[in-house]
């Protein structure tokens, strides 16, 4: 089976990624982290560079690429079930999974991170919460389009493996 993990940047999807997959012994797979590997770029420079179309377009076919996976837990960037009709393709290929959390969480956790984040790094200096609030309320008719949907302030790795379970049983009528 192949999980999706979905949510805001800042939500914790990578991290969150990690400790799921090792817990249900599937293979991990952070979307921006293989773009990057891929194409020998950063995201923040490609950004710069391509804007951010081409990277969507980029990021689409990546997704696609695993589609023959199978025990995957793929950790996908803030922005991919929004473009290139990716929430329907994840919805049809695995199960997906919301991190949901408020605009002041992901704003603490987006400043606190060493890692570059190309679309907030636009709206620096310009009221960032409520940038995130305004942007991350655009992306919600997708993310809750999302099967399962977590509390991304304290998920319960436990707790979300019992609802993974429920999921697998249902999808293979058990």
């Amino acid at each position: 089976m192949k999980i999706y993990l979905i949510g805001y940047m800042g939500s914790g999807k990578s991290t969150l990624g990690y400790s799921l997959a090792e817990s249900l012994g599937y293979s991990l797979i952070d979307l921006d982290a293989e773009f990057e590997s891929k194409y020998k770029i950063s995201i923040s420079d490609f950004f710069i560079k391509y804007g951010e179309p081409a990277f969507r377009e980029l990021e689409h076919k990546l997704l696609t690429d695993f589609i023959n996976g199978v025990d995957l837990v793929i950790s996908t960037g803030g922005g991919t079930p929004c473009f290139h009709q990716n929430m329907e393709f994840m919805n049809r290929t695995g199960l997906t999974i919301y991190l949901k959390a408020p605009p002041e969480l992901l704003l603490q956790r987006i400043e606190n991170s060493a890692r570059k984040r190309p679309l907030f790094q636009l709206m620096e200096n310009k009221e960032p919460l409520q940038k995130i609030t305004g942007h991350l309320q655009s992306r919600l008719v997708y993310y809750e389009r999302a099967k399962i949907t977590i509390d991304a302030a304290n998920p319960d790795i436990a707790e979300l493996k019992k609802l993974i379970g429920k999921y697998s049983a249902e999808i293979n009528g058990l």
